[in-house]
């Protein structure tokens, strides 16, 4: 396993010891919201980089993506407390995290999304929850947002295409959303869907055809409310940018990324199994499940060893790659009984 508690965790796994204590005095001094308020662009992971911090602040803002969240968002995020999950590897610089990107709404390439997406609007956004469930409705951000009391995460994030980071988000709990708008027992599965916006997500208007928009994915309820499942509106403390799924993205860790859906519009909750795109455009390539599973190829690629950014395309020193990401202890019991070679 490569995931502890905060408690397990040796300082030193995760940071050079100086810059970990540095951070905690800060944060123990001021308070712990105080703290993050001092730090609102460098927020409460961007110092736990093996990067300078001037690095760090060099790609905050305005390059590579505008940081279009509003105050109250950027405010929120900045008071996110360290949450119950982290990883042993250093956690990925912010310029490989906002320039490598799978946003196909802004296109094809991995550093198409940071160019384009610089401009994109997500101030207001609503967020329409359907389905069976007893709360329904359109709500605005902010609405779906106060509840919840942000948390930092330190997730792995595994590639299909067999490359990984190691991301700090910060978000809350998937479930903690679920409870909220209280499901039926009708619902067995959570579908979620991304904007819909061609004037201002050039990849849904161009010949790229794999993909029909908007984009979908979905879970099963069970694993919707695994406590791993999580919703991000931040990474390093910051807003999420807009080339990572701003303002609202899902987060499962276990699962290949392209089941973590980005700029969701609308939650609903369904009796049958909802179809995801990439399931859809090519079910042989890209099942339901998509669980991070080394003994299941690609039909082009094995899955079982994985690069890990910004390791070179042609390094030799390549990663084994773990069954659900190295996450098995939280999400096995999920998939028992099934023959994950043929759910996969």
């Amino acid at each position: 396993m490569l995931i502890k508690k905060p408690s397990d965790i040796k300082p030193s796994e995760i940071t050079p010891e100086s810059v970990y204590l540095q951070r905690r005095r800060l944060l123990q001094n001021a308070g712990l919201g105080l703290g993050a308020m001092l730090l609102p662009r460098l927020g409460l992971a961007a110092m736990e980089v093996d990067s300078p911090v001037k690095a760090i602040r060099r790609y905050t803002g305005e390059k590579p993506g505008q940081m279009t969240a509003p105050d109250w968002l950027q405010h929120k995020v900045a008071q996110a407390r360290p949450g119950r999950f982290g990883a042993e590897e250093s956690v990925t610089p912010w310029d490989i995290v906002t320039t490598h990107n799978n946003f196909y709404e802004f296109g094809t390439d991995k550093s198409d999304p940071a160019e384009n997406a610089r401009n994109f609007i997500t101030n207001p956004w609503q967020v329409e929850i359907a389905g069976h469930a007893e709360i329904t409705g359109r709500f605005n951000l902010e609405d779906i947002l106060k509840p919840h009391d942000l948390e930092e995460r330190i997730y792995r994030l595994r590639c299909v295409e067999a490359w990984s980071m190691v991301v700090p988000w910060v978000g809350f709990p998937l479930a903690d959303l679920i409870k909220r708008f209280r499901p039926s027992s009708r619902a067995k599965f959570v579908r979620f869907e991304t904007l819909y916006d061609p004037q201002q997500m050039p990849g849904q208007r161009s010949r790229f055809a794999a993909l029909n928009y908007p984009y979908q994915e979905g879970l099963r309820i069970d694993e919707a409310m695994n406590e791993l499942a999580f919703l991000g509106v931040g990474i390093y403390g910051n807003a999420m940018p807009p080339q990572n799924g701003a303002p609202l993205r899902l987060v499962v860790p276990w699962k290949y990324g392209f089941k973590s859906i980005k700029s969701i519009v609308k939650i609903e909750f369904l009796e049958r199994r909802p179809v995801g795109s990439w399931e859809r455009s090519n079910s042989k390539e890209y099942g339901f499940y998509a669980n991070v599973n080394p003994e299941v190829s690609h039909p082009r690629w094995s899955q079982a060893s994985e690069r890990r950014l910004p390791t070179s395309i042609f390094a030799s020193n390549r990663r084994s790659t773990e069954l659900f990401n190295g996450y098995q202890a939280e999400v096995a019991h999920l998939y028992a009984g099934m023959n994950l070679r043929n759910d996969y």
